[in-house]
């Protein structure tokens, strides 16, 4: 049985994902949690409508989680089918069970105007876990609370 708390953290490249990742790369750092990256692919991806960037977002997420103080030890990188909404929430149930999400603001398909994207919002309105959104423009350098 892994005691270990696990926090998801969701991550597409974006600039609101790369300091959702750091905050929570620094977090799990900071109290030993296992970290698990993850980055959804839909039908478009796998049809082969959009470009394939799951081998360089995996190469960038774990280079940003172990610069940012993640144990490399403990950071996983999970590629799940579907809406990252979706995605993310079959991370906070059995078997996976995560004890925190962690996401950027807005993704990268952001609305100007908007403060939040509709994975962020929809995460906040449906998770039984904690729900953590790393507000746009976050300073990089700022700690993680513990």
């Amino acid at each position: 049985m892994n005691t270990r708390p696990t926090i998801v953290v969701g991550y597409d490249g974006s600039v609101d994902s790369t300091a959702a990742l750091r905050w929570a790369a620094r977090l799990s750092g900071t109290i030993g949690a296992r970290l698990r990256i993850v980055h959804a692919v839909g039908l478009l991806e796998h049809a082969g409508l959009l470009p394939d960037h799951v081998t360089a977002h995996r190469e960038t997420a774990l280079q940003l989680a172990i610069g940012a103080g993640g144990d490399p030890g403990q950071i996983e990188w999970t590629v799940v089918d579907g809406d990252p909404c979706s995605a993310m929430l079959r991370m906070t149930v059995p078997p996976e069970s995560a004890d925190l999400v962690v996401v950027g603001s807005r993704g990268s398909d952001a609305h100007g105007g908007s403060l939040l994207g509709s994975t962020s919002l929809e995460l906040a309105e449906r998770s039984t876990i904690p729900v953590t959104i790393v507000p746009s423009g976050r300073d990089e350098e700022d700690p993680a609370p513990v």
